[in-house]
């Protein structure tokens, strides 16, 4: 089961201020995203390319609370906003350990999603989140193209997870645990 790179994950305390920040850094604004009830979160997005976006992501506070833990660990988020983690395509899911494959839909996007029981995924919060689209459109299909491109992923472990991810801009390597983006927007590179 070969995984392709899909989007990065920021989370923010609050949306509003997230965006402000990340529309800062971007010089541009997002699309506007939208709910995922199931989750009591939203979301705004950015496109990074062919079937690649960069989602910002935070606890919506006029959503129920869900009765399981809310992914990327939002149930327990504070501070500024931060890249949290990463998610990948394919079409072979597989539940995660003490974990299960939720199906959600957005308008004309219908997607399954593998959510770990915790909310957060293995190794310390740094292995991917695997979705499938299945057959339908992307996110990124319909997004304006502002230049933004993913240079590259940097997944750094004590024990780096083993992935087949065969994608050169991702880069699994031990040190201190750490997730690091660096984005090439027409402005210059950004770091996240």
């Amino acid at each position: 089961m070969s995984l392709e790179f899909d989007h990065i994950v920021v989370a923010a305390a609050d949306l509003s201020e997230g965006e402000a920040w990340l529309s800062g850094l971007l010089d541009a604004a997002p699309e506007p995203g939208g709910k995922h009830d199931f989750m009591g979160t939203h979301n705004r997005l950015w496109r990074m390319g062919v079937r690649e976006y960069l989602e910002l992501i935070a606890v919506d506070p006029d959503a129920n609370q869900p009765n399981h833990p809310r992914w990327f660990g939002l149930d327990d988020f504070q501070g500024p906003p931060k890249l949290v983690s990463w998610v990948c395509r394919t079409n072979k899911l597989q539940a995660p350990e003490a974990g299960r494959i939720m199906k959600a839909q957005r308008g004309d996007l219908h997607w399954r999603i593998t959510i770990p029981g915790s909310g957060v995924s293995g190794t310390d919060g740094l292995e991917p989140l695997r979705i499938d689209w299945g057959d339908g459109p992307h996110p990124a299909d319909n997004m304006p193209d502002h230049g933004f491109r993913l240079l590259g992923l940097d997944v750094t472990h004590p024990k780096p997870p083993k992935l087949p991810v065969s994608d050169p801009r991702i880069r699994l390597k031990a040190g201190d645990t750490g997730l690091v983006a660096h984005i090439s927007t027409p402005h210059g590179k950004v770091t996240l």
